[in-house]
């Protein structure tokens, strides 16, 4: 009935809500924040998209429901398609030239620049967050370290960059109605930085692709991209310790050549993988390990929706998906305390030493994040918006008649 419910509001979204506009950062892969963005214009497939440049595959475009976006200038200046984060001290000034002016109602989805499209006092902006800004607010001083810039000109060329950013960042957050945050976790983070509650709803997850399993084999497994938060090679190095058991590394990345060098023979590097064989390991691993400090963590709920259990770094996401408890009943993974190999040592060995977890435990927890809940769950932000600036207007209505009598 839920379902028919929401199809029968989706096709009055049009009449409802008048024309829409959804921004987006940048349209390149399809990763997390773009499958916020497929949900959201099946929502609101009369919207109509913009970001800052448009580079996804034509082979994927349906899930973009066909659309191309509105782009920037960026688009159009050299070496964007494979280099465009480099223009990041542009996208502010990029984002703020798109004119929605004929627009009753933005949405963006934001994990960078794209909160600050300008929006006016007869628009409502409903922000979606995945997340403020990393590499400019409490991630700054890692993304530093990682990239090599704790000294020296070009450092401090990049931090006063970063300063701006931030100044720009803040400022533009008083152009939003209402803030959504994907995680508790990320709420918190709006919070300081913009001195703002936020809403919090979790991105879709499509768990109804991943089949529930009760198969698992005598190997540990990694999914991930290898960037350098995901701290993969600590993940492997962690393993090299435990010559008895086994791990196996799914994905590619700048890190993939450090995660070889930390590798022993019981660490097997796949590389990157197709879908099918991705859902193939992860219905048969003992259970699926994630070191970062993730905002959410997609992959962790795909995996349970699989059945498997999840060790994971007991910080941001990781402690709204996974049910750290050695009860069988309730458990769905365990928590490490600490980004060290130690750490993830004595994690893998006392989820050794406990009862099994059950699978079907771990699968209906997942199926906490499905798609049809995102969309009942966004929509109804999006109305309760709408409700608020109509009632705002119609208040507004009702003081100019009492001044004018």
């Amino acid at each position: 009935m839920a379902n028919v419910a929401l199809a029968s509001t989706l096709a009055n979204n049009s009449h409802r809500f008048g024309r829409i506009a959804v921004v987006h950062d940048w349209l390149v892969t399809y990763a997390g924040s773009e499958r916020v963005v497929e949900q959201i214009l099946q929502l609101f497939p009369q919207a109509d998209l913009f970001s800052v440049v448009d580079f996804f595959p034509e082979s994927q475009r349906e899930v973009l429901g066909g659309k191309h976006a509105t782009t920037s200038f960026i688009q159009h200046l050299p070496r964007a398609r494979t280099s465009f984060r480099s223009y990041l001290p542009l996208m502010p000034l990029a984002i703020e030239q798109f004119d929605l002016s004929p627009y009753d109602l933005v949405i963006s989805s934001s994990h960078a620049v794209a909160k600050g499209i300008l929006t006016g006092p007869n628009q409502v902006h409903v922000s979606y967050i995945h997340s403020p800004i990393r590499y400019a607010w409490d991630l700054q001083h890692q993304y530093l370290c990682e990239a090599g810039l704790q000294r020296g000109v070009k450092s401090w060329i990049v931090r006063v960059l970063l300063h701006y950013l931030r100044i720009w960042d803040q400022r533009t957050a008083h152009g939003v109605d209402v803030f959504v945050a994907n995680s508790a976790f990320v709420g918190r983070r709006i919070r300081k930085a913009y001195g703002s509650e936020a809403t919090v709803v979790y991105p879709p997850v499509a768990v109804e692709r991943f089949q529930l399993s009760e198969r698992h084999e005598d190997f540990y497994l990694i999914a991930s991209r290898m960037v350098p938060y995901k701290r993969i090679p600590l993940i492997v190095e962690a393993f090299a310790a435990m010559p008895s058991r086994r791990l196996v590394v799914i994905g590619d990345g700048p890190d993939f050549t450090r995660a070889k060098a930390c590798a022993t023979s019981n660490v097997t590097l796949l590389g990157y993988q197709s879908e099918t064989v991705l859902l193939d390991y992860m219905q048969r691993a003992r259970a699926f390990v994630v070191a970062a400090e993730e905002d959410f963590g997609i992959s962790m709920v795909e995996a349970q929706a699989c059945g498997t259990p999840v060790i994971a770094y007991g910080r941001g996401g990781s402690r709204e998906i996974v049910v750290d408890s050695l009860d069988p009943e309730r458990g769905t993974g365990l928590f490490f305390g600490e980004q060290s190999v130690a750490s993830i040592v004595d994690a893998v060995e006392r989820f050794e030493r406990q009862p099994p977890l059950k699978a079907e435990v771990c699968r209906r927890n997942a199926m906490r994040f499905t798609e049809e809940r995102f969309k009942q769950e966004f929509l109804g932000v999006v109305e309760r918006a709408m409700d608020a600036d109509r009632g705002f207007a119609d208040t507004l209505r009702v003081v100019r008649r009492w001044h004018s009598a």
